[in-house]
């Protein structure tokens, strides 16, 4: 059945691919993005431009997550339109580079806000509509970085997909007796089809960055010539986009909890198979095994 769908932070990378994949699917896909009259319209005429060209329904819908009356104003634009909404993607994220200390606590912030604090700001719009007819669908695009390799220089924004994986597990528990389900999709390092590397952050205090160049010089683009090297080069992020998709196409309580997509293969799978696992048995242990799918509704 055709669902009504949101995919934040899509105009460009994993968010624009996965809101076309799902598009193509057959779903009424609302693809977010902030400043959509402003440095974003370019995006919003693709994707117009797109759904004529592939006879798809693909809209674009201002949503910034960074505020929760855009968040608010976005859902409620949805629902006006529809009287319903299936799916939330949450997949708006930014990535910043350079040594943890040289940035500022400020720019921490920043980044766990849009990061973290976004999908919370999505969900208080959005959960109160799922609830209500005990249905739906949430669904998280995480980091193998939560849980596998980490190279140096990365730290704010693992950390940050970390918080918002703890998330998730969380909210999968919470919102099952609603009749919600959740699936967590797991891109690992992809060095090119998306935005992440090229348009990451830098930190603020240029100082400290310039004390740690003396000791690791040359680290970053080490680091990214070495994720390329491990990386297949048939490599194509359009992958996650499509085993995404798929995912959400599966009937409800039968979607796995967690979904790695690491062509790379930094061991990040292998971690959370075993955090998954001890989840389920916990959950089983304190007779709350019916919190691990979601309920018929």
């Amino acid at each position: 059945m055709s669902k009504i769908i949101v995919v934040t932070g899509a105009s460009s990378g994993i968010g624009a691919l996965s809101a076309r994949a799902l598009a193509r699917a057959g779903h009424t896909v609302y693809a977010g993005m902030r400043a959509t009259t402003g440095r974003n319209a370019p995006q919003v005429e693709a994707a117009a431009a797109y759904a004529t060209e592939h006879g798809v329904d693909l809209r674009s819908v201002e949503l910034d997550v960074s505020s929760q009356e855009s968040a608010d104003a976005a859902i409620a634009a949805i629902v006006g339109e529809h009287g319903r909404l299936d799916v939330v993607v949450h997949n708006a994220g930014h990535m910043v580079l350079g040594p943890a200390e040289a940035f500022t606590p400020e720019q921490y912030a920043q980044l766990y806000d849009t990061n973290v604090i976004g999908t919370q700001r999505v969900n208080r719009a959005a959960l109160p509509h799922l609830r209500d007819r005990r249905d739906g669908l949430l669904v998280w695009v995480s980091s193998s970085s939560v849980r596998g390799g980490t190279p140096p220089y990365l730290a704010p924004y693992f950390a940050a997909k970390a918080a918002m994986d703890s998330l998730a597990v969380s909210y999968a528990a919470e919102v099952a007796r609603f009749g919600i389900d959740t699936a967590i999709v797991v891109p690992g390092a992809f060095t090119s089809g998306t935005n992440h590397f090229p348009n990451s952050g830098h930190p603020a205090d240029t100082d400290v960055a310039a004390a740690y160049e003396e000791r690791y010089a040359g680290l970053t683009d080490h680091v990214a010539g070495k994720l390329a090297e491990i990386t297949p080069a048939d490599a194509d992020v359009a992958v996650v986009a499509e085993e995404l998709a798929r995912v959400v196409d599966l009937p409800k309580g039968k979607r796995p909890f967690r979904t790695h997509i690491d062509p790379s293969d930094d061991g990040g799978w292998l971690v959370a198979e075993v955090g998954d696992r001890i989840r389920s048995e916990f959950l089983r242990r304190i007779d709350l095994a019916d919190l691990l799918s979601p309920s018929a509704g």
